[in-house]
């Protein structure tokens, strides 16, 4: 009776010790002698101490913020650029077995993303096209870390700083094709001058007496 009633205790005290409860956001990774055994969550499940023990895995969504990084373009002109990303775990095993750190890895692997593809565009192309790249970016960046249970759903850049001197050259070209473009207003202006001038020549050729009227007005 003594041995059933110890035994009845130490199970009371394995199941009191044992019961994990995840958040509905949660999912726990559980290994049994340093193998996988099972995920479980959201809620109540049962952890067997010292054979069993758990990672903890955050399925909402994260933000990543990616320092600013120096790139160069296409064209060849060096520009800083930062980027932020939205990712997702979608799988709790993958995350913890196939990689140690999944957010050191996420940023590291958006670091070389966004070099290799700022690489491909010219600086034009970064300051005018930039969801085309950050979608380009997005998807360079997924390739990679789906294997890993990670989904990126977005990532956008925040900030492109470019040289100064290559602001004063930017400058410059806008102010010469602003000076172009009244340079060819002021000759269309010309232009639709010189052909009412000339359909008044050949109205007054028409009427002799009409050039004498314009000369008492004028």
């Amino acid at each position: 009776m003594l041995i059933i009633s110890f035994l009845a205790i130490v199970v009371l005290l394995v199941l009191l010790t044992g019961v994990r409860i995840a958040n509905q956001y949660e999912r726990a990774v559980i290994f049994r002698l340093g193998k996988y055994a099972r995920t479980s969550g959201p809620g109540l499940y049962l952890l067997i101490p010292v054979i069993e023990w758990q990672w903890t895995i955050d399925m909402r969504t994260m933000t990543t913020a990616v320092e600013q990084q120096e790139a160069i373009t296409k064209d060849n002109v060096p520009i800083k650029i930062n980027a932020v990303i939205w990712r997702k775990t979608i799988d709790p095993k993958r995350a913890v077995i196939e990689v140690v750190d999944v957010g050191n890895s996420v940023v590291q692997v958006a670091v070389t993303s966004l070099r290799n593809v700022i690489g491909q565009h010219t600086l034009d192309d970064v300051l005018k096209e930039q969801e085309a790249i950050s979608r380009a970016l997005q998807t360079s960046i997924d390739d990679v870390t789906e294997p890993w249970g990670v989904k990126v759903e977005r990532v956008q850049m925040k900030n492109v700083e470019i040289p100064e001197s290559m602001q004063r050259a930017m400058a410059q070209e806008a102010e010469a094709l602003r000076e172009k473009r009244a340079r060819q207003i002021k000759a269309q202006a010309e232009v639709e001058a010189a052909a009412l001038l000339r359909q008044a020549a050949e109205i007054i050729m028409r009427s002799p007496a009409g050039l004498e009227l314009r000369r008492m007005q004028m």
